[in-house]
């Protein structure tokens, strides 16, 4: 069982590695591009590259410095801190997640009927302040982390002598405080049942653009007896950032369904190795996610890095 727990701690470092590479490339990428013409949907790109890099590195300091480490009981507050760090990362790219479908289904809806009119996040300085509403969000949402009772069965949990419980949500049944019960329901239901929701119907909503916008483009027989399209499709490059995005939001869904299921149906107490699946499968999704998103939108190419 220790082997076990060494091997899936390994594998979730792997992961991370490979995310923080992808987050990495995908800022650098869109930091080539002078702010000035920076485009909302690269602001949003970038704020969910920038929350997944803060998450991976924050969850890793978090578990193998204080959940791994077999020293003495680690501060209280420092404890809070990289707890309010890691929910705060979380948070702030699930919510990006969000924010990029619904753009992208904005941009897709009726697209022929407003031709070159844009829309009301494509402005740049719209862009900017739903971006910080989202980061105001996610702190909002983090900061009870500052207020909730870690007392309780926290020490049969815990795999050493920290003073850090792998879950904070954790508490007896006979004596559960409310401030930690509302916590976390609010938690779920506004950080994960919510987006899965958003996320969701804004997919089937982009699929059922696609599909319309597809039985417009029918072949005209001209008089030469040549067939043409009646309407022209949209370019190649919209439709591989569409399919990129289509491709995310079925990632976030599988990733972030798994942990809902995971928070509602696991307890610390009787999986002894719940910390390290959590971590596994909430830095899954911010380490894949880069690479959808850069190769969907050709922000990895060679010659996209040789710009300057």
């Amino acid at each position: 069982m220790v082997a076990f727990s060494a091997d899936l701690v390994g594998l979730r470092i792997f992961v991370s590695c490979i995310g923080l590479v992808g987050n990495v490339f995908l800022i650098l990428s869109i930091a080539q591009t002078r702010f000035s013409r920076v485009k909302s949907f690269e602001l949003f790109l970038l704020g969910l590259a920038v929350a997944n890099l803060e998450e991976i590195l924050i969850v890793n300091i978090y578990d193998i410095i204080i959940l791994q480490s077999s020293s003495a009981t680690t501060g209280n507050l420092l404890c809070r801190l990289l707890k309010f760090l890691t929910v705060f990362g979380e948070i702030t790219s699930i919510f990006f997640t969000v924010l990029i479908s619904i753009f992208r289904y904005q941009k897709l809806k009726d697209a022929d009927k407003r031709v070159n009119l844009p829309i009301y996040l494509d402005s740049i300085r719209s862009a900017w302040m739903v971006s910080g509403v989202c980061v105001m969000l996610s702190s909002l949402l983090s900061v009870p982390i500052f207020a909730i009772n870690l007392q309780g069965p926290v020490e049969n949990i815990t795999r050493n002598n920290t003073s850090c419980p792998p879950d904070f949500f954790q508490c007896s049944k006979k004596n559960c405080p409310i401030l930690n019960r509302f916590y976390k329901y609010l938690f779920i239901l506004l950080c994960n049942v919510l987006p899965l929701v958003l996320v969701t119907v804004t997919g089937c909503l982009i699929i059922a653009v696609l599909l319309g916008q597809r039985k417009k483009v029918t072949p005209v027989v001209s008089v030469s007896g040549s067939s043409q399209f009646g309407r022209k499709s949209k370019g190649p490059g919209l439709k591989g950032s569409t399919m990129a995005v289509l491709a995310a939001m079925g990632l976030f869904q599988v990733d972030w369904t798994l942990y809902l299921i995971f928070q509602l149906t696991v307890s610390p107490a009787d999986f002894p190795y719940w910390a390290e699946t959590e971590f596994f499968i909430s830095t899954s999704y911010t380490s894949i996610s880069p690479y959808v998103y850069g190769i969907g939108n050709n922000l990895f190419s060679l010659r996209n890095f040789k710009k300057k």
